[in-house]
Formats: C-alpha cells, sequence, structure tokens
C-alpha cells in the first residue's frame, strides 16, 4: 500500500457575502514535494491555506493528515500536526530579537521565564542545517526583509513544521533573495519536508515546483507535473484562453522631456523623508521604469507629481513648468494621467456607475457639463463608445463599478485617463491582482500610448513587467534613485542588487 499524502484537503467549500472563495476543492500535498497553488489574486488560494492552517473554518469539506481526518480549528491545531505559515505580513515584532521572537509563545522549562538559551542553541543548530546566515541576536527592526521572512521560516521549523505554507513569498524579495529563498525550499524538501508554495508568478511555479494546482475563480482547474506543463498551458489553464507573455513593441520614437524631476524630496507623516532627492525625465514616446521592492517611495513619488501629496523640496516640472503645489485637479488639466497604485481607495468611486466613472476628472467640462448641469445623455454615450474601446465587460454603462470583475474595474480607470490624450501617464502598479489575460491587455494599452507620444512613467514591483515593458529603468531605494539604465541592456543580477540598496549606478 502506498503511503498516504501528508495533507489532503477534499471538497472544501468556504464562502464569504457575495462571493464564494473556495467551490469544493480538492488539494493533495505529497511527503517531500513543493506543490504550488497557483492562480490570480481572487482565485481563492489563500483562503484554502488559511483553512488549512485554522485560521478559517469551512462551510464544507474534510483535512486529512498523514491519512487521519483531523479538525483544525485555530493556528495551535495545525502547529500541533506540524503545519507552520508565513504570511505575506510578517508576524514578528520589530523591538525583539530573532531568539526572542522565536520564544514567544513557546513552553518554556523555566516558566514563567524563556529559556532563551535553550531556544538559541537549537535555532543555530536549525540554522546551520538549512544554511540560514540570520543574526540571532539582532533585533528584527535591524534585518532586511529577506532576512525577516527567514526568520519566520525559522519559527514555523522550530515549532516542528512538516508541511510549510508560503504565501507569495517572493512579493517583497529581491531577484537574489528570491534565489536564496529558492535554495531553502530545495534543502528543506531534501530533508522530508513539504512546502505549499502559493503565488501568481508562472516563472518562480516552473522553476520551483515539483506539482502545480490551478484556482480560478475558486474551483480548481486542474493538477500537473511542472516537468509536464508549460508557462502557456498554465495560463490557459488560469484564464480560459491563449495568452501573449511578450508585449510587441518596436524601438521607442522619443521626443523632448515632458516630466522633468529635480532633486524631489517628499515626507512621510512623521515628517521622515520617503522620497529623497530623486532627479529623472520622462520624454515623449518612452516608458521609463521604476523598478524597487515595494514600500522604497515609489507609491509616495507618484503621489508627489500628481498633486496628491506635498513636495517639500525640489521641482517636477511638465514641458517646463513647475507644477508642485497645483491640486490634482489642475495637474490632470495640464495633460497627466493617472492609473493609482489602489483601484478601489484612489481609482474609482465604486458606490457610482461606470458610466460616471468614466467621466471622473472631466465632469466639469463640456461636452459633460453645461451650465453646471451635467448632460447624461452625452455622459452614456461616450460611456458606452469607451467600453466597447477598452473592451469593458459589463450589463450596461449604468452598472455600479464595484460589481466588475478587477481586470474591468482597471480597464474603466485606463479608459479614462487614456480618452483624455494625455501628455503624461504615471502607471503604478498597473496589473496588479488581474488576471494573465487583462494584464495582457492593459500592458498593450500602455505600449499604444507610448507610441502615440505619451510619457509614460511605469511604477512596479514585477521586474518582469518592467523588463517587458520599459525603455529605460530606474530603480528605486529608501527613497531614492539607484540608478537609470537603458532596458535592452539591463541585467537582473545588477538590478537586483540596486533594488537592495548594495549598488548605485550613473545615469
Amino acid at each position: 500500500m502506498s503511503e498516504p499524502y501528508l495533507v489532503e484537503l477534499k471538497g472544501i467549500t468556504k464562502s464569504f457575502p457575495g462571493v464564494v472563495a473556495n467551490d469544493s476543492v480538492d488539494l493533495s500535498v505529497a511527503k517531500g514535494e513543493i506543490h504550488a497553488l497557483l492562480g490570480e489574486n481572487g482565485a481563492g488560494k489563500s483562503t484554502l491555506m488559511n483553512i488549512l492552517y485554522g485560521l478559517y473554518e469551512a462551510d464544507a469539506g474534510i483535512i486529512y493528515v498523514r491519512g487521519r481526518k483531523v479538525s483544525i480549528s485555530s493556528p495551535k491545531d495545525a502547529i500541533a500536526l506540524g503545519i507552520g505559515m508565513v504570511h505575506q505580513e510578517f508576524m514578528l515584532i520589530p523591538a525583539l530579537t530573532v531568539i526572542e521572537n522565536v520564544a514567544l509563545g513557546m513552553h518554556s522549562t523555566k516558566e514563567p521565564f524563556t529559556d532563551l538559551d535553550t531556544v538559541g542553541k537549537k535555532l543555530r543548530e536549525l540554522a546551520k542545517v538549512y544554511n540560514f546566515k540570520i543574526r540571532l541576536d539582532a533585533k528584527i527592526a535591524d534585518l532586511g526583509v529577506g532576512e525577516q521572512q527567514r526568520v519566520e521560516i525559522l519559527k514555523a521549523l522550530y515549532r516542528g513544521a512538516e508541511v510549510l505554507i508560503l504565501d507569495e513569498p517572493t512579493a517583497v524579495l529581491t531577484p537574489q533573495e528570491t534565489r536564496e529563498l529558492f535554495a531553502t525550499l530545495r534543502l528543506l524538501v531534501a530533508e522530508g519536508k513539504s512546502v505549499v508554495f502559493i503565488s501568481h508568478k508562472l516563472n518562480e511555479v516552473m522553476e520551483i515546483s515539483h506539482r502545480i494546482t490551478v484556482l480560478r475563480s475558486g474551483k480548481v482547474m486542474g493538477t500537473v507535473l511542472a516537468k509536464d506543463t508549460s508557462k502557456e498551458e498554465l495560463a490557459r489553464m488560469m484564464v480560459g484562453r491563449s495568452v501573449a507573455f511578450e508585449v510587441e513593441r518596436g524601438t521607442a520614437k522619443t521626443g523632448e522631456a515632458v516630466l522633468e524631476v529635480k532633486d524631489l524630496v517628499v515626507k512621510d507623516a512623521w515628517g521622515l523623508n520617503v522620497v529623497n532627492g530623486a532627479t529623472f525625465e520622462v520624454r515623449a514616446g518612452e516608458i521609463l521604469g521604476v523598478a524597487g521592492v515595494d514600500g522604497n517611495g515609489q507609491e509616495e513619488l507618484v503621489e508627489a507629481i500628481a498633486g496628491m501629496r506635498r513636495v517639500s523640496e525640489g521641482a517636477v516640472r511638465i514641458e517646463g513648468r513647475d507644477i508642485a503645489g497645483l491640486s490634482p485637479r489642475q495637474v490632470a488639466g495640464m495633460g497627466v494621467a493617472h492609473i493609482p497604485a489602489s483601484r478601489h481607495k484612489t481609482g474609482l468611486i465604486l458606490d457610482m456607475t461606470v458610466a460616471e466613472n468614466l467621466i471622473l476628472q472631466s465632469q466639469y467640462r463640456s461636452p459633460f457639463s453645461r451650465r453646471g448641469n451635467l448632460d447624461f445623455k452625452v455622459i452614456r454615450e461616450t460611456a458606452r463608445n469607451l467600453m466597447k474601446e477598452f473592451d469593458i465587460r459589463a450589463p450596461g454603462e449604468d452598472t455600479k463599478v464595484r460589481l466588475l470583475s478587477g481586470g474591468n474595474q482597471q480597464k474603466v480607470i485606463l479608459a479614462r485617463e487614456l480618452a483624455r490624450k494625455p501628455k503624461v501617464l504615471l502607471a503604478v502598479h498597473p496589473t496588479r491582482g488581474l488576471d494573465v489575460g487583462a494584464t495582457e491587455y492593459i500592458r498593450r494599452k500602455i505600449v499604444e500610448a507610448r507610441d502615440s507620444g505619451c510619457a509614460v512613467l511605469l511604477v512596479s514591483t514585477e521586474l518582469d513587467e518592467i523588463l517587458n515593458l520599459s525603455d529605460r529603468i530606474a530603480v528605486m531605494y529608501e527613497g531614492q534613485i539607484m540608478g537609470i539604465v537603458d532596458a535592452r541592456y539591463a541585467e537582473i543580477e545588477k538590478l537586483g542588487l540596486m533594488m537592495a540598496g548594495s549598488l548605485r549606478m550613473a545615469g
């Protein structure tokens, strides 16, 4: 008789108000394998793993661990069964050391005190086995993101994890840190551990996993061996059709500098510099990609250009005119379009219709407004035309935008911004959370904007997206531009070092 799966989920169903997150999902994880759980944001990956880890309770379904039916109602139950999880948001206390973080909540032989010596000894042994280079006496606040992730993995291993769930683990890592993580995962499975690798990145899933289960809209589309599939086949499983991964584009025909940023300083709510002396320009007919790990000042940079955030020092110019201090409406009036980082918070008004959202920033102008009154006939007609042009799929122009899928919501923003024929397009994470089909469409439209003579500033944490779309690439680290390179000659190794703050290049 063959050995039972280490973990088996059967018929897992979980609903939230208005959405079925998991719909009769089956998943099995074998001993010593890396099993990728692939799907776009909203496909149900994290919900399924939160059920396995005891953070959610399934509405229906059964969980088996080592062939035995179990009930998991809390993370404590999961840990006792040898299941550990590293979340996207790390569960660490910055003011405590690595050893203190791991010891928290653990039984101690020196109750009521923690036995830091014993914890430290075991952690050093684990770190040696798995080749973790971590300063165990360092405070979490003094560690980089990659090191903090290794602490989370160590914490799970210390607690006896045989199955390790990693939720989008590479989202906050540089390319070098991703390679180090993959080396660690291979060591883990060589020791007989199992890994569930949650991701939406096809390249990484193909590289690291043994088997891949694809989720779409809460349902399992299939489970395949990585060696027997391809990116193209996985994409078809994710969206139901063939997808082009590379956007075809010719050489940029650049003109004069349209957007100029000089020695820009932007502060956060506590008075700290989140953008620290940034200088660059974007010319007509080119895409300048801004790469970097999330949270290094990219979003604040764009908000300052768009008039949403106060400029402390330096200058922002559109065609030579300083726009620092202008309101978002005034900046938009200068020919600046903006696809913001959060389509829900700053991109759309969810309880307004598709038609109403499509005229935001232009509602006070002709032909939408006449003598202070909105002309809804013109607004609806314009909306119908834009819905057709930008392939916005909705029952009609009077549909509330909150009822649309994420991809169609993003198309509403794109249509609104590009319909104004902007001189400058600020695009922040334009494809984040979208399926590969919507991603393909949005990227193609951005390239079309470039080819029409628009100056595009593209911010993305997806290095593949930056490399595929950009003509030049700037890298941000802790609010500073570490260098600007020609995308044709960009080396991933050097970009990664710049993203980590280890390399600065002239350009």
